[in-house]
């Protein structure tokens, strides 16, 4: 006689529910492992802060106003891509 007969003889068969409930405490196990190592191992993207500059320090191109407004119109110059009056 060997154990394997042993322990069924002492145990007797099993019932069918616990059979079902075995096996359905094994999947939720395995879930649950599942989902815990999923979480854990889980890389978080993280996000780096951008410096906010404020407006002041940043140095604009002068306005036209600042610079002294347009330059004279040319009348007699020849500006590319024009064609001489005929």
């Amino acid at each position: 006689m060997n154990s394997a007969d042993t322990l069924l003889a002492v145990m007797g068969p099993l019932p069918q529910w616990f059979n079902f409930l075995a096996m359905a405490a094994a999947i939720l196990l395995a879930a649950v492992s599942t989902l815990i190592l999923l979480v854990m191992f889980h890389k978080k993207k993280r996000h780096r802060r951008r410096k906010h500059h404020r407006h002041e320090e940043r140095q604009l191109n002068p306005t036209l106003a600042e610079t002294g407004g347009l330059s004279p119109v040319r009348e007699n110059e020849k500006s590319p891509g024009q064609t001489p009056p005929s």
